[in-house]
């Protein structure tokens, strides 16, 4: 009965702490692979009179040595700083012990475009392994250096880069005895250019992508209980969905960004329906006196997993909405929660509680084809994992003394990183799909 309780309060509440302002998030790699991959990137040559008001090489730089896969050259010890292939001396790079070289250029395109050019080398085996030029608006550099990272570490890994794509968090300030402000806000994955999409008197928590990226779901308090909003970033336009008595929570994008998935229990109980956003067709898919919570998509549109304690604590099952068959897919712990699936399908991270563990909370990771559970975090603070789109790192809410940090770790367990703000409290992460 306890353990109920303690899950109906998980359902309601999100609790920060005092923050006194607000601050940029700040990547901090706090731990690396135990080699990881020397890399030189090179700062770029700009033929324009005005200085730029990004250094784009070292925003590529800072992506790529986040990672933790990488460690990244000072400028300080580059014994030369090529621009284009003539200029380049593979054996003062081998001296720096550099396995990679980046180098590009940027030129003025009349008043308000820039052209560059940039290439990655092997450096051992002296081969141009990429090149590829492109023109922004020079108002679009950081989105430029992000989508040359993207490449880049595309060509090194073989696996998509993410450093294009969005974070969408909750952070709250309290001044003195003034009641707390909370933010929805958006920023870059790493932080920068943070953008407050709604701030509200009241709670807002569980954001949610839609698939296409234009479109956030959020629960919102202000207007007394709790109700589900839709809001278009590109105009700032928001959508009120149809509110039932009690609980309204948990939204969740379908895959082709049709359908909603949620929490209501406009019926007495807690359970999981799907609405359709075109038609406002309404359908419950769970029926039990359990509560059914936290609905999160599969890949193909075909199933939902979601944290239920039917069986006595909260667990992870999976209902496939054709056959409406029901399985569970956790067994280890007594306490398995926030669940959500890899772009593939095969891993599921989740919340995780072991058995005598007390009241610790770890983020773990369960491969649903072999059943091996892997817990990821030590602290025994988190919550609310979700996924970078291309399945290398979870990103999830913990503390850090007093105060709500984001923090990151790799599937493997070996790369991780935190995203605290210089001051504050954050909660309730969501990483964007791709947006290119």
């Amino acid at each position: 009965m306890v353990a109920l309780r303690a899950f109906k309060v998980f359902l309601l509440l999100i609790v920060f702490s005092p923050m006194a302002l607000r601050a940029e998030l700040v990547v901090e790699v706090t731990q690396g692979v135990s080699e990881p991959t020397p890399l030189a990137v090179v700062p770029f040559a700009w033929s324009g009179s005005a200085a730029l008001a990004e250094d784009v090489a070292q925003i590529i730089d800072e992506d790529l040595n986040r990672t933790g896969l990488f460690d990244t050259l000072p400028r300080s010890s580059m014994l030369s700083l090529p621009s284009v292939r003539e200029q380049v001396f593979f054996r003062d790079w081998r001296m720096t012990k550099s396995d990679f070289l980046v180098i590009g250029r940027m030129t003025p395109v009349g008043a308000d475009r820039v052209s560059i050019t940039y290439e990655l080398y092997d450096v051992l085996k002296e081969q141009n392994l990429l090149v590829q030029p492109l023109e922004v608006d020079i108002n679009q550099l950081r989105d430029a250096a992000h989508f040359m990272a993207d490449k880049i570490y595309e060509a090194l890994t073989g696996n998509r880069g993410a450093f294009s794509t969005r974070i969408v968090y909750v952070t709250a300030e309290q001044f003195g005895n003034q009641q707390a402000r909370y933010r929805l806000e958006m920023a870059d994955w790493d932080g920068n250019r943070p953008r407050v999409i709604l701030e509200s008197k009241e709670p807002i928590m569980s954001p949610s992508w839609s698939a296409d990226g234009k479109k956030i779901a959020y629960v919102s308090f202000e207007s007394g209980f709790p109700a589900i909003y839709v809001q278009y970033l590109a105009t700032g336009k928001r959508e009120r969905i149809e509110s039932f008595k009690g609980l309204n929570g948990a939204p969740a994008w379908s895959p082709d960004g049709r359908q909603l998935a949620m929490v209501l229990s406009k019926d007495g109980n807690p359970e999981i329906y799907v609405l359709d956003t075109t038609s406002g067709d309404l359908q419950r898919v769970t029926n039990h006196y359990g509560i059914d919570t936290e609905p999160s998509w599969a890949p193909d549109g075909r199933s939902i997993v979601f944290t239920s304690d039917r069986g006595g604590s909260p667990q992870i099952y999976r209902l496939d909405l054709g056959s409406r068959q029901l399985s569970r897919l956790t067994y280890e712990g007594n306490y398995n929660a926030k669940a959500s699936l890899t772009p593939d399908g095969r891993f599921l991270a989740l919340v995780h509680r072991s058995a005598g563990s007390g009241n610790k909370f770890s983020v773990a990771v369960l491969d649903l084809k072999t059943d091996r559970l892997d817990i990821l975090t030590e602290t025994g603070l988190e919550e609310s994992p979700t996924i970078a789109p291309n399945a290398s790192v979870v990103l999830y809410a913990t503390q850090e003394g007093t105060r709500g940090v984001l923090s990151a770790v790799s599937l493997d367990g070996l790369v991780r990183f935190r995203m605290p703000l210089r001051q504050g409290d954050v909660r309730e992460p969501a990483w964007s799909p791709f947006l290119n």
